[in-house]
């Protein structure tokens, strides 16, 4: 069913929560947008009724880090589009933002062809991509140019970990700063000093170190410091903005925020694994914690209670996932060289964590619940703010009249204790295994079609729309 023929939906009594708002009323949705919000609503009976009482009414999420069948070396994600949409639907996410890879042998626009191609029959949510730019010369702007202005595409992934496979070099990193940002446009970082991680890498393994604790020793919070540093200092002299993904340690946040005291545009996002785990799992050689490799690692404790002070004081301003799904069991569901690829070599253990079902209530539980964020900056952090910095207000991220209906039912009070076996990825395993957490999304809109309702799915494959983008709207 798309947008245009969606059964006009009236949401009634539910608690609207936007990143400014919080109130209780009534919202009509037709021809997939929010046509009224107000008290009373009258309507005839072609007319569905949702009683929302006692529910928050939240906008759909926006997830703007994802990586659904993203090739990484021998191997790939184990989410196809359509699984990991589908997850992203049941965790209350209706828009995506995942990477088109521009490889040695194609350009920028053969990336977004090629990723368009595979996720356009199967996505069940709202998408668009960055494009991952791995070298840059004068062809490579022209068709970043092109893109910002036909593709509706305006953001770029960059490396600064990686060497021989993704690094881009800081020449390259500050040419792209310095014309995407005059276009409007944002370059998101991967901060890491690549080349000296790679040593530390290689004397570990020369030393018998092969167990996957050492990938977390070898990727030491202050080089992502020094790569955060000479990033931001990159983007004031290219006088652009940048947007640093995965922050996860106090050595990379305090260059954030001195240089957003400065008045320099620093944007930056952490995910929820940051802020419920820390390093204490790697505490041991078994290879179970394989599970926990990802990039950066996991970070002490006191890391922690700085990203949350950030999250709090608009230091940080995304909880993104990074979703990058790979089975701990070799073989599940046909998926190969996946974690057990690093058995006896941790830098063989391709780096990334599922978690793209379990962003919405986990951060309710843990942030909401605990009180560290207010309903309001809980809503900022996971729709609003994303959707501003990535060109995407307020078509998503907030429930306006105009907007996009992508709507979510959450339930606060109701409990739920998070399974593996229960949720939608095609990931064999979750960081949460066995851990209640408290809020449960109830039902889910896109564009005003109902396609989560409780445990039933009634989305299809296809019916996520591609959203082009404009500029950044957040400063």
């Amino acid at each position: 069913m798309s947008s245009s023929t969606a059964q006009p939906t009236l949401i009634r009594n539910g608690r609207i929560i936007t990143a400014c708002d919080d109130y209780v009323a009534d919202v009509l949705m037709s021809h997939g947008l929010i046509h009224t919000i107000g008290h009373n609503i009258e309507v005839g009976p072609d007319v569905a009724v949702v009683d929302a009482t006692g529910l928050y009414v939240l906008p759909g999420g926006v997830d703007t880090h994802v990586h659904m069948e993203n090739v990484i070396g021998p191997t790939i994600t184990c989410d196809s589009f359509a699984s990991g949409t589908r997850a992203a639907a049941f965790g209350g996410t209706t828009t995506v933002v995942d990477f088109a890879l521009q490889t040695a042998t194609d350009s920028v626009l053969g990336a977004i062809a090629r990723a368009q191609r595979s996720a356009e029959p199967q996505v069940s949510v709202d998408y668009s991509f960055h494009v991952i730019v791995t070298h840059v010369d004068d062809q490579v702007l022209k068709d970043v140019h092109y893109a910002m202005q036909h593709e509706g595409v305006t953001s770029f992934k960059m490396f600064m970990a990686y060497p021989g496979v993704m690094m881009a070099d800081d020449a390259a990193i500050f040419r792209m700063l310095r014309q995407v940002g005059a276009e409007g446009g944002m370059v998101a970082l991967h901060a890491e000093n690549g080349t000296v991680i790679d040593l530390l890498i290689k004397e570990a393994l020369e030393a018998g170190h092969t167990s996957p604790r050492y990938h977390a020793m070898t990727r030491p919070a202050i080089m992502e410091g020094e790569a955060t540093h000479r990033g931001i200092r990159l983007a004031e002299l290219a006088q652009a903005p940048i947007y640093f993904v995965h922050v996860s340690s106090n050595e990379a946040l305090k260059h954030v925020v001195t240089a957003r005291a400065e008045g320099i545009p620093v944007f930056a996002e952490t995910c929820p694994h940051y802020l419920l785990f820390d390093d204490s799992v790697y505490n041991t050689d078994d290879f179970e914690i394989a599970k926990y490799v990802m990039t950066p690692p996991l970070r002490k404790p006191d890391d922690q209670k700085h990203l949350w002070r950030a999250l709090r004081y608009d230091d940080l301003q995304v909880i993104a996932t990074d979703h990058c799904p790979f089975c701990m069991k070799e073989g599940h569901l046909g998926y190969r060289m996946q974690k057990m690829r690093g058995k006896d070599d941790f830098s063989l253990i391709p780096n990334g964590a599922p978690g793209i079902e379990t962003r919405m209530v986990s951060l309710f539980d843990i942030g909401v619940m605990q009180g560290k964020l207010s309903l309001n900056r809980f809503v900022e952090l996971i729709a609003t703010t994303p959707a501003k910095l990535f060109g995407l207000f307020p078509k998503k991220g907030t429930i306006a009249v105009g907007s996009d209906a992508d709507v979510v039912l959450f339930d606060p009070k109701a409990t739920q204790t998070i399974r593996a076996k229960d949720l939608h990825s095609n990931c064999d395993y979750t960081l949460l295994e066995g851990r209640e957490l408290r809020g449960r999304v109830e039902k889910v809109f896109l564009r005003g079609n109902l396609i989560v309702d409780g445990a039933r799915w009634l989305g299809r494959e296809g019916m996520g729309k591609f959203v082009p983008r404009g500029e950044v709207r957040a400063f």
